[in-house]
């Protein structure tokens, strides 16, 4: 990429991370969480998407089809500001084993004595 071709990307309005941030906060259950880092290098934009944990699912969908049509998405925007954009999805700390122990956490409930239902 020529510095010239890397200058007008660095420039242009950040309108691809804009459109990422609204689609994901759309779709979670945490808008809160969502962050968006943009970086620029010679491969193009790189766009890093941070959710919570909790909303990891909603991101990627079934057999990835929700992540797949967002990215498909930030690559049309990207072409239209003649850039080359990619999602990388950040996973979360601890991946899929600190979620499932979170929400196994949230589930135990103390089980009651039958005695003390008082029927």
């Amino acid at each position: 990429m020529t510095t010239e071709r890397r200058s007008i990307i660095m420039t242009q309005p950040v309108a691809d991370q804009d459109f990422l941030e609204y689609i994901v906060k759309a779709l979670v259950d945490h808008p809160e969480d969502v962050k968006v880092d943009r970086k620029v290098d010679e491969m193009g934009v790189l766009l890093s998407l941070n959710v919570n944990p909790k909303d990891m699912g909603q991101i990627i969908g079934k057999a990835g089809s929700t992540a797949k049509s967002i990215r498909n998405l930030i690559r049309i925007i990207g072409m239209k500001h003649q850039a080359r954009v990619n999602l990388k999805i950040e996973e979360p700390a601890g991946g899929r084993q600190a979620v499932d122990e979170e929400s196994q956490k949230e589930e135990k409930k103390p089980a009651g004595n039958l005695d003390d239902l008082n029927l």
